[in-house]
């Protein structure tokens, strides 16, 4: 496939599930270091399956997958949810797994999300400058996540001023006395 060949990207639909499932679990399974059973797969797509876009080539073969939620956290903040992102490895480098992210991103946001989350191995440098291109932030450490061993970066947008700054403790009601008035800008 050269460059000057189109894409689609499309968004998953339960109805073309015998068409796509067994691809995104292989592409998955090919690209990530997590064993996941059919029943993971499907939790998300039976219930966040328009949070799901596929990149396809003029075949139809898929080149890549983004897998996603969003639901409120811990009764807070609506949290998006990175779960899975896989771009076949003769494709990377191409922008399909920005484009995929994006399209995630944007329907989270339509949908009112406050943040949106995911984690990602230390070891996996080419994803981290990815969301970090986005505009995720590290957020913490996760020491022995993964089931190989590997340590994970949790990373989060923050989508919302406000999910960023309860997160510092910031409340913007509060004065400090202390603080110094600044005169206004010119």
């Amino acid at each position: 496939m050269t460059d000057r060949e189109e894409l689609q990207y499309v968004q998953y639909h339960s109805s073309k599930e015998s068409t796509y499932l067994a691809a995104i679990r292989q592409l998955i399974s090919n690209d990530l270091s997590e064993p996941y059973s059919i029943y993971v797969y499907r939790y998300f797509l039976y219930q966040w399956g328009d949070l799901c876009f596929l990149a396809l080539d003029e075949h139809d073969d898929m080149l890549g997958v983004v897998i996603s939620k969003l639901e409120p956290h811990r009764g807070g903040p609506m949290r998006g949810y990175i779960a899975m992102l896989a771009v076949r490895k003769e494709h990377r480098g191409r922008g399909i797994a920005t484009k995929l992210v994006r399209m995630a991103i944007d329907v989270m946001i339509e949908r009112d999300a406050d943040e949106i989350a995911l984690e990602t191995e230390v070891t996996n440098t080419a994803a981290m400058k990815l969301y970090e291109r986005l505009g995720f932030l590290r957020s913490k450490r996760l020491h022995r996540y993964y089931l190989n061993g590997n340590s994970a970066f949790r990373f989060v947008l923050f989508v919302k001023e406000s999910a960023f700054t309860s997160r510092l403790g910031y409340d913007e009601n509060d004065e400090d006395e202390d603080q110094p008035e600044l005169p206004p800008s010119a």
